[in-house]
């Protein structure tokens, strides 16, 4: 699923080169502007000889279950209070972005 609506109010362009890998380096800007970070899912489509990357909007790790708020994740190392910590920031960035 991708974000419904553009978020985004700025353009960039720039060029970009592949290392032996096949990886591309996103600049820090960008990262920052779009609230990307390390691990985070991207779409990459291919159409003709445009390819279009898209933040994958991610699932809540929690949700509110008669009041109750349910961890709704896989299985992780990561102690539950990080893991409340790291779900809390994401949803201030995307609650200061809009």
């Amino acid at each position: 699923m991708f974000r419904q609506k553009n978020l985004y109010t700025f353009r960039m362009k720039f060029k970009a080169s592949l290392d032996k890998a096949g990886r591309v380096v996103l600049p820090k800007l960008l990262l920052k502007k779009m609230h990307l970070a390390a691990g985070d899912e991207l779409s990459v489509e291919r159409n003709g000889d445009t390819i279009t990357v898209r933040p994958v909007a991610s699932k809540a790790l929690l949700k509110k279950e008669f009041g109750i708020w349910v961890y709704q994740g896989r299985p992780s190392s990561q102690s539950i209070c990080r893991l409340i910590d790291t779900e809390r920031k994401k949803r201030l960035r995307m609650l200061l972005s809009s």
